[in-house]
């Protein structure tokens, strides 16, 4: 055991970015990208909520504590979320990018794991055409895509894959 934190220790020292990215992945209990990819500001205050709650916590709410210690830890550290990407997010790992993690779509509050996994199956499959191409192919529904419309997820694709004439004019 005492071998085994001296090498989290390393990596946590010389490679930050990584042991967060395997941290938030494997042992992070209740992540929640809601409260915790917005900044250090959120975080703090997702805190000071919890601990204003004091016995009256649930057992999810001390994880979420918890986990929020290590990514306050984290941005202290100058180390960043990069935001959930269609593309780019895995659907259960947090991804080592050059300036930053970006978390993956399970980290969303209500995204399922099934649905989450689904999601990125159709991502590598090819591109979407539009928000009713998601909706197809990865089997989402409306509150998936509020979901990911409340992460700026579907920006610039259209509602559907309908073309209207007078908008090539």
């Amino acid at each position: 055991y005492v071998m085994m934190a001296f090498r989290i220790a390393w990596f946590k020292v010389h490679i930050p970015r990584a042991y967060y990215a395997a941290y938030f992945s494997i042992r992070a209990k209740s992540f929640d990208a809601e409260y915790m990819i917005f900044g250090k500001e959120k975080v703090i205050a997702k805190m000071k909520e919890i601990q204003a709650m004091g016995n009256m916590a649930t057992p999810k709410d001390k994880d979420m504590y918890d986990d929020l210690e290590i990514v306050l830890e984290m941005y202290e550290r100058g180390i960043k979320f990069l935001p959930i990407d269609l593309y780019k997010s895995h659907h259960n790992r947090f991804q080592l990018e050059e300036e930053g993690l970006r978390p993956p779509f399970n980290s969303i509050a209500g995204m399922g794991g099934i649905a989450a996994e689904a999601l990125y199956n159709a991502a590598q499959h090819e591109e979407f055409n539009s928000i009713e191409d998601i909706k197809k192919r990865a089997k989402l529904g409306n509150s998936g895509i509020e979901l990911l419309r409340k992460f700026g997820c579907l920006q610039g694709l259209p509602e559907s894959d309908q073309m209207c004439f007078f908008d090539a004019i």
